[in-house]
């Protein structure tokens, strides 16, 4: 218990440290940890049963960090590792995606990561994890199987598993190594020699790998890039700054921190000569854009050398700090905000900390007005707003109960898919293939045979309403018309799956590309009909109408 208590002491020392130095608010933090050893204490001795104190009070800290913010998060000893890979991006292990699969009530591998070992020993997706050494994996959950899959680089185990599409149980002996998941999974030139760069994530030495992407695509004769950075939740400022360097002159103003503490206030500047400073640059953005990529397509929005284009961003503005804790724990917190050039923060959630933590989000009624470098009208307050507002095609909601492994899920995507790849030894190139009508046909079959059921939108909310209407009273003046309304919303499976054909196609296409040509393959497949890049290349294209967005 002491143990326990001196971590909780530290972990509010340190928050308290870094508080207000007023004699009230001291006197009230030495207040609250007077009254809560206290009660810890006559809990530990009174109560009727004995208490885990790691689990009683870690209940409690978890609590405390709750009523802050998601970001703040406390990572006892035995979760560093998990820190550490938050930062890296590097883990030990086989590297391979696993899932679990609802149908047989087994994890089995999804996708094994190019060149690791994994990949190396042949796995493919669908294999069923039996055992490892001689732990059986049955009835095992995915993060069972993923602890015991991690482990020191170097290390060996024995790997049994049994293919589904022949039945046959396999055993290898697999090495484990450290894996990195690459930033950059897939970069190229695309029509008219547009370089497209997809970032995945901002860890260690990501800047690099788009540096060098960069280079080797001018070298071919690239005339305009796309950074794509819709699906990039951020990562590390510093990476970020560097990769926004790329493209704007030595000595710009990119990012700045503010914080209670005078450490937290830092200026970040581009330090080098960039490679670039005249190619057009198109950014595309979406919902899932935050942290680190919003500095980088904020700063460049800002510094008017790119255009952005998608959907609004997440809307993070806030930075964290790294600090060791006794009993080598860790705590990641909220230190700063962060400013780009034009002076704004794009934070799109206020977080109160009254009444045990509350979000407020910040209407764009509040926001205030800025102005980049041409002049340009830019706000704060709930992320960026593209310069070009293309929507992205949203997944269907057949498309999302497709493709999940849900409580009820047959597992019909998954099946066809696994047999799809054992048909066929190899595919078209990524960048052309297609899943053909009559394939589409034959998925459509196996999914209305297989008893694939799924809850359309419309049938619940009209559900929902005509008990509403019940409750108050309307239903039955207004009973012909919900029946009416009841029939043309009925469940059409094989309809459904006619309508959203394109979708669904493309869901299909990018499982089984990836197991042909890993993630690079997938992403590429992608960009097939993808309004968002054909938008953007386009704009590349029209000179006249980029220039005009950047200087109005």
């Amino acid at each position: 218990m002491r143990r326990i208590l001196t971590l909780w002491a530290a972990i509010v020392a340190t928050m308290a440290s870094m508080a207000q130095t007023d004699d009230s608010h001291l006197f009230e933090v030495k207040k609250q940890l007077d009254v809560f050893n206290n009660i810890y204490k006559s809990l530990d001795m009174a109560y009727v049963d004995t208490l885990d104190a790691k689990e009683t009070i870690g209940t409690a800290i978890k609590s405390m960090l709750r009523s802050l913010d998601p970001y703040t998060e406390y990572y006892p000893e035995e979760n560093v590792k998990d820190l550490k890979e938050i930062y890296t991006g590097k883990f030990a292990g086989i590297g391979a995606l696993i899932r679990y699969n609802t149908k047989i009530k087994r994890v089995v591998i999804d996708e094994p990561y190019e060149g690791m070992p994994a990949d190396l020993a042949g796995l493919k997706k669908g294999d069923i994890i039996l055992s490892i050494d001689d732990s059986s994996m049955v009835d095992k959950n995915v993060t069972y199987v993923s602890s015991h899959l991690r482990g020191a680089p170097g290390t060996t185990f024995v790997l049994k598993i049994q293919r589904p599409t022949t039945g046959k149980k396999m055993q290898m002996k697999i090495t484990r190594k450290m894996v990195q998941t690459p930033s950059v999974p897939f970069y190229g030139l695309w029509r008219d020699n547009i370089g497209y760069i997809h970032l995945r994530q901002f860890t260690e030495g990501c800047a690099k790998e788009v540096r060098n992407a960069f280079i080797e695509m001018k070298g071919k004769g690239m005339k305009g890039l796309v950074l794509d950075l819709r699906a990039n939740g951020g990562g590390s400022e510093q990476e970020a700054v560097q990769i926004v360097n790329i493209l704007v002159p030595k000595g710009k103003l990119i990012v700045s921190n503010r914080g209670k503490q005078k450490r937290s206030n830092i200026d970040y500047y581009t330090k080098v000569e960039p490679l670039d400073t005249i190619m057009p640059v198109v950014v595309l953005v979406g919902e899932n854009t935050a942290s680190a990529s919003e500095i980088t397509s904020g700063a460049l929005q800002d510094l008017d050398r790119a255009v952005i284009l998608g959907s609004r961003t997440y809307g993070k503005g806030l930075v964290q700090t790294s600090l060791e804790l006794p009993y080598n724990g860790n705590l990641k917190l909220t230190s700063s905000k962060y400013y780009i050039p034009s002076g704004r923060c794009i934070q799109a959630i206020n977080y109160k900390h009254a009444q045990g933590g509350y979000t407020e989000h910040i209407p764009d009624s509040l926001t205030r007005l800025f102005h980049t470098a041409n002049g340009r009208e830019v706000r704060d307050g709930g992320g960026i707003l593209p310069d070009v507002v293309v929507e992205p095609d949203s997944l269907p909601n057949i498309g999302y109960y497709l493709a999940s492994s849900g409580v009820d899920s047959t597992e019909v995507m998954l099946d066809w898919e696994v047999n799809y790849i054992a048909r066929h030894s190899t595919i078209a190139p990524a960048a052309e293939f297609q899943i053909s009508d009559a394939e589409y046909e034959d998925f459509k079959k196996c999914v209305i045979e297989s008893g694939f059921k799924y809850d359309p939108e419309s049938e619940k909310y009209l559900k929902n309403l005509i008990k509403i209407a019940k409750f108050e009273g309307y239903y039955e003046d207004a009973k012909d018309d919900f029946d009416k309304l009841e029939k043309k919303l009925t469940h059409n499976l094989e309809k459904d799956l006619d309508f959203n054909k394109k979708a669904i196609k493309q869901l299909l296409a990018d499982d089984i590309v990836a197991a042909y040509y890993y993630q690079r393959g997938a992403i590429e497949n992608s960009l097939i009909g993808d309004k968002q890049m054909e938008a953007a290349c386009k704009l590349i294209n029209d000179k006249e109408e980029y220039r005009k967005i950047l200087n109005p």
